[in-house]
């Protein structure tokens, strides 16, 4: 794996050993084990050819957030809010949602606390909050129609969109779901089995995890909003699986893009991938 994959899934390895640890230290590390934020610029809107603003944002809590705006190229169609995964910060991540404003949408893509040029330190509800003020900054806008708007999660980003829409979907037209989990107890389960050193500590940690009242599978019986799942068949970070059981718990309309031999985030690098999903999103906004 190159480029944002690789920096994704080293931490997932890393949380391993944050699991054991947790459970020898004899208390509750275990939020800090799905966030590996750095503050490293990897690339920058004009290597791709984009325009851009920096956005300052402000959460409930007091959080001042950064954020990249990045405008339609000619007429935009509807504008994307972008959650992106567990590590690094949006410079990251921008390869896989650069191709979203050359194809004729606003992209808001977001640091959560902690990660890049934004304060604080992460939270599984942190990053929640986050969100939401992600969401109604977009609301705010003059230059964008709130009635048309996409929110573009990708693994735990995807979990975090879920859980946004649970509880507020106004003017969302559409949610695409790229290498998401199920649940963060059974993610955590998935790692710690992988390592016969680590999976006798599995027992002593699921506890410590958040509850199913958090999952983002238990998030879809209250979301009524399109949803497209994308997710890679060859996926060794979040197995492919956890978008099977998404699917299976979410309302329709729903779809599943199934990926051959892609691994984790790499399907909507993929044309053919961009093109279905482009599809949904401009029938969508229509």
């Amino acid at each position: 794996m190159t480029g944002p994959a690789m920096v994704e899934s080293a931490p997932i390895r890393a949380c391993l050993v944050a699991l054991a640890a947790s459970v020898l230290a004899g208390c509750n590390m275990i939020e800090g084990m799905f966030f590996y934020p750095d503050r490293v610029q990897y690339t920058r809107p004009a290597d791709y050819g984009l325009a851009y603003e920096d956005v300052a944002l402000a959460t409930a809590d007091g959080v001042k957030l950064h954020a990249w705006w990045l405008p339609a190229q000619g007429a935009a169609a509807g504008t994307v809010l972008h959650l992106h995964g567990n590590a690094a910060n949006v410079s990251n991540h921008l390869p896989l949602a650069a191709w979203l404003p050359r194809a004729g949408f606003n992209v808001l893509m977001l640091d959560y606390r902690g990660f890049g040029r934004s304060e604080g330190r992460p939270t599984l509800d942190g990053v929640l909050a986050d969100a939401r003020a992600a969401l109604a900054h977009l609301r705010s806008r003059r230059d964008v129609d709130a009635t048309k708007l996409i929110v573009f999660g990708q693994s735990l980003g995807g979990a975090t969109a879920l859980r946004l829409l649970a509880e507020d979907a106004a003017g969302v037209r559409l949610a695409v779901i790229d290498s998401a989990f199920a649940s963060y107890r059974g993610i955590a389960r998935d790692a710690a089995l992988q390592s016969i050193v680590l999976a006798p500590f599995l027992p002593l940690a699921l506890p410590l995890l958040p509850g199913a009242d958090k999952d983002p599978v238990t998030a879809l019986a209250r979301i009524d909003v399109p949803l497209i799942f994308v997710h890679g068949r060859a996926d060794r970070v979040i197995p492919f699986k956890h978008s099977e059981q998404l699917l299976a718990a979410a309302q329709e309309p729903k779809r599943l893009i199934a990926v051959e031999r892609a691994q984790h985030m790499e399907s909507v690098m993929r044309p053919d991938v961009q093109s279905q999903v482009l599809a949904a999103m401009r029938d969508a906004v229509r």
